[in-house]
């Protein structure tokens, strides 16, 4: 690639005036020596497996193999059809359609990991929920995934995408930025409001600690897949609206690196802190090493 930082990539845009999309597939076909015209139908294919995702998450049961979770995604879509909404529709919908596609993962459905398995549901979410709403096409959805890509690209080499290296921060705070950046080029944004969409987003998942109860991917990452969509949404207006990212984007994915570098390997993907070792986490961990069927309480 001929950018390792989002201020190269930002660079490349403005000199060749394109988007940050369009150069992701220009890069993808020097470096894998393949068509344009096949790495587009790859990235096109792994977009209809994420509208599938939401699909089943929507209109099939998706409990997971523990039983600690599934059904969110469509309980918040029948909310959002039933009346007004605290968040707003878009919010609402982005979030129902990113539960669902987690609640699939947890369910052992196919997914995109995006950038992991346990982030899978922010972009779909966003993505596919701004589809409806805008009428944009899916090739317009698929540059979008390039732009998303490319962003990706740079926190990986940067920092973690990881949460068992740097906590949640890198998977869902990864995922987050990546969708916020896309989104503000799916809408018309310059390269730079992109990666300033990038910064605003990750400052506010920075810290974000990786504690799943029973160390599988249901609880919290399920939740906060949803939370993330409606981070990125919010991350993305900002940014349009020309709030910049007082530090620069590539400063904050460094701290992102600091951060988890620093983080307690108890916060890191292990299940021996946090939430998952809370009276009602251990609680649950303990119902599975014993074969019972766990339930959530009702309060």
């Amino acid at each position: 690639m001929r950018f390792s930082h989002l201020h190269e990539l930002g660079a490349l845009c403005a000199e060749e005036s394109t988007t940050i999309g369009r150069l992701m597939i220009k890069e993808q076909v020097q470096e894998t020596n393949t068509s344009e015209e096949e790495i587009f139908r790859q990235m096109a294919d792994y977009y209809e497996v994420m509208k599938e995702a939401v699909h089943r998450g929507q209109t099939q049961d998706t409990v997971s193999r523990s039983g600690l979770t599934g059904g969110d995604g469509k309980r918040l879509a029948e909310y959002l059809r039933a009346g007004e909404t605290c968040s707003g529709d878009a919010s609402a919908l982005a979030m129902a359609y990113a539960l669902s596609v987690s609640e699939v993962n947890a369910s052992m459905g196919r997914i995109v990991a995006t950038p992991t398995a346990g982030s899978c549901g922010v972009i779909p979410g966003v993505f596919i929920s701004a589809q409806e709403r805008f009428g944009w096409d899916d090739e317009h959805m698929v540059r979008g995934l390039f732009a998303a890509g490319a962003i990706g690209y740079v926190i990986a080499n940067n920092s973690f995408i990881s949460g068992a290296e740097g906590g949640c921060q890198a998977e869902i705070g990864s995922a987050i930025g990546m969708a916020a950046g896309a989104m503000v080029e799916l809408r018309g944004g310059t390269p730079e409001q992109a990666i300033h969409a990038v910064g605003l987003a990750l400052k506010n998942t920075l810290g974000l600690i990786c504690d799943p109860v029973a160390g599988l991917v249901e609880i919290p990452c399920i939740v906060r897949n949803g939370l993330g969509a409606v981070t990125a949404l919010a991350a993305a207006d900002m940014a349009l609206a020309g709030v910049r990212s007082a530090i620069p984007s590539d400063e904050v994915i460094d701290v992102m690196l600091e951060v988890g570098s620093a983080m307690p390997s108890k916060h890191r993907e292990t299940a021996k802190g946090g939430l998952a070792q809370t009276p009602t986490g251990k609680r649950l961990t303990e119902s599975l090493t014993r074969n019972i069927p766990a339930k959530k309480d009702e309060s």
